[in-house]
C-alpha cells in the first residue's frame, strides 16, 4: 500500500514514544521476544501515555507498548484500512461507535476530563465566562463537529443556551490549543487536561459545572489484533489503581 502523509505522521509519533520508553522501540512481537502492542491514542493522551508505557513495561516485561497519536478521523481511517493496531484509545464513545465493526468486544472507560476556555497568557481579551464567547470581534476556535472535542464543545454551548460564532474549526483539542498559543485565536474550547501541556503559553477560564460536560476516554481491543489477549489485559490494567494514579497525576478523573 502506498505511503501517505497520514502514515508518516503516525510513525513519527510512534518513534517519539519508543525513544521515551527504554526498550520500547525494539522487538516486533512473536515467539522470539516480547509482544508489541500498537495503541492508537487520542493526541490529548500524549503526556500521560509516556508514563503509562513506562509503568506497564515494568509490571509486564513480556509486553511492550507502541503509542501512535492522531485525531479521531485519522484513527478511524487506519482501522478501516486494516493497518496494524491492537488497542484504540479514543476521546469519546461516538468515535468508538463509528468503528465498532473493527473492534472486538465492548469498550471500557479508562479516564474522564472536562472542558475549559483556553485564552492567551494573562487573558488579554478579558474573557471571564462562557457567555463572553458571544462577543463580537473575538476570534474563537473550536473542534470540528466530527471530532470529540468539537462534539463536547457544541454540547456545552447548547447546555448553556449560547449561540457562538467561531472563526475556525480544528481537527483535535491540541490543534485548538495551538491556535490560541500562537496568537491566531483569542479563545478556544479544549480539555482541562490539555491546558496543562501549554505551560505559560496559555491561560484558562473555567467553565462552571452546570454548563460543562464530561469527556470520557474509552479503550477497546482492535478486531484485527494479533495479540487480543494481551490487548485486553492492557485495557483492564488501565482501570487499576496504579494506572489511575498516573491519569490523576495528569489531571484526568477516575471514571465513576
Amino acid at each position: 500500500m502506498p505511503d501517505s502523509p497520514r502514515r508518516r505522521r503516525f510513525r513519527a509519533s510512534a518513534l517519539l514514544i519508543a525513544l521515551a520508553v527504554p526498550g520500547l522501540g525494539t522487538g516486533c512481537g512473536g515467539s522470539s521476544g516480547p509482544a508489541t502492542l500498537t495503541v492508537l491514542a487520542a493526541s490529548s493522551l500524549t503526556e500521560v501515555s509516556d508514563e503509562l508505557g513506562r509503568a506497564y513495561a515494568q509490571e509486564n516485561p513480556s509486553v511492550k507498548l507502541r503509542f501512535e497519536y492522531g485525531a479521531a478521523p485519522d484513527m478511524a481511517d487506519r482501522l478501516s484500512d486494516h493497518d496494524p493496531a491492537d488497542v484504540l484509545l479514543a476521546a469519546d464513545t461516538v468515535s468508538i461507535n463509528e468503528v465498532k465493526e473493527q473492534l472486538a468486544g465492548p469498550p471500557r472507560i479508562v479516564a474522564q476530563t472536562s472542558l475549559t476556555i483556553a485564552v492567551g497568557p494573562g487573558n488579554p481579551r478579558r474573557i471571564l465566562r462562557l457567555s463572553d464567547l458571544t462577543r463580537r470581534g473575538l476570534r474563537i476556535v473550536v473542534g470540528a463537529g466530527t471530532v470529540p472535542v468539537g462534539r463536547y464543545t457544541r454540547q456545552a454551548f447548547t447546555k448553556a443556551g449560547l449561540t457562538v460564532r467561531w472563526s475556525s474549526e480544528e481537527i483535535s483539542a491540541r490543534a485548538v490549543l495551538d491556535r490560541v498559543r500562537s496568537g491566531e485565536a483569542d479563545a478556544g474550547i479544549v480539555y482541562v487536561t490539555d491546558l496543562r501541556s501549554a505551560g505559560v503559553a496559555a491561560s484558562s477560564v473555567p467553565i462552571p459545572a452546570d454548563a460543562n460536560v464530561t469527556a470520557t476516554f474509552p479503550a477497546a481491543t482492535v478486531q484485527d489484533s494479533d495479540h487480543k489477549d494481551a490487548a485486553t489485559a492492557f485495557i483492564s490494567w488501565l482501570t487499576t489503581p496504579p494506572a489511575q494514579a498516573l491519569f490523576n497525576k495528569h489531571g484526568f478523573a477516575t471514571p465513576h
